[in-house]
């Protein structure tokens, strides 16, 4: 009898001692009844509208659909006329690719991926892109390229019309990391666009990530990764890396089988 008394003695202790514990005053508000609670809206509520009314910092006027849709604040990195902004990836020589006569470049086969002389870091890009009309070989050998952010994490470009692959390789995926929510392709030989938002992964002085880098992708203005983690760069083979880095260039890939991609009114916001 007496340890049976002893045992519930001890057992109302716990319960005691558990009630006296500090709670995470975080914890405390995920479990009030108007849910999340901020900072700047606690204390004596105002009673005048102009209390919460702010004035300042203005935001800048961007012109938005100046010529071919570029916004006034934009940096334009292809207009068709030149190669200007660009360089071979291999040696930073001049850009040996196609420039067309309807204001688009073409990937020149096997002559290796272009990058953009300027580094970037938060963006948000626009392209537009276009597989041939002249449908040749299947699966991840037709019409693929891709495009870089920072020259290392990879928006799949391909021609999946009736070509089926691996989905976290198919058009508009995060490559090897995420499929897309949906397959807005327009139809072979008609041109796609990418709108892009994309903000830089960080890393401290030991060379370590401290935050991921995210990016939102509209194909065709349809969103298809919503503001998604990218875990690293993007390998065909093998585990995604995180080396520490800066700033860096916009890539566009030639796959080196003829993929005959050509892109057209390249631009980028920094943000």
């Amino acid at each position: 009898m007496k340890e049976t008394v002893l045992s519930l003695v001890l057992l109302l202790l716990v319960f005691s001692c558990k009630d006296m514990e500090p709670k995470d005053p975080m914890e405390a508000k995920e479990t009030t009844e108007q849910g999340i609670l901020y900072e700047e809206y606690t204390g004596v509520e105002p009673t005048k509208p102009e209390e919460t009314e702010i004035y300042q910092p203005v935001p800048p006027k961007v012109t938005p659909y100046i010529k071919n849709g570029v916004p006034s604040d934009a940096y334009v990195l292809f207009d068709g006329s030149t190669f200007d902004e660009w360089m071979m990836v291999n040696d930073s020589s001049e850009v040996s690719w196609n420039l067309n006569d309807d204001g688009s470049m073409s990937v020149k086969d096997k002559t290796g991926d272009i990058m953009t002389k300027k580094n970037f870091g938060d963006v948000q890009l626009h392209i537009e892109w276009r597989s041939p009309k002249e449908v040749e070989r299947e699966g991840q050998n037709r019409a693929n390229s891709g495009v870089f952010l920072q020259g290392l994490y990879e928006v799949q470009i391909l021609d999946n019309n009736d070509n089926d692959t691996y989905v976290n390789g198919q058009v508009a995926a995060i490559y090897k990391q995420y499929v897309p929510l949906a397959m807005a392709s327009v139809p072979s030989g008609e041109w796609n666009s990418y709108d892009i938002i994309y903000r830089a992964p960080e890393f401290n002085e030991q060379g370590d990530k401290t935050k991921s880098a995210t990016i939102t992708v509209l194909h065709n203005g349809v969103l298809v990764q919503d503001h998604v983690e990218i875990k690293g760069t993007t390998p065909y083979i093998g585990w995604p890396k995180n080396p520490p880095h800066g700033r860096g260039p916009i890539r566009l890939q030639d796959h080196g089988d003829n993929s005959r991609v050509s892109f057209r009114n390249i631009w980028v916001r920094e943000l």
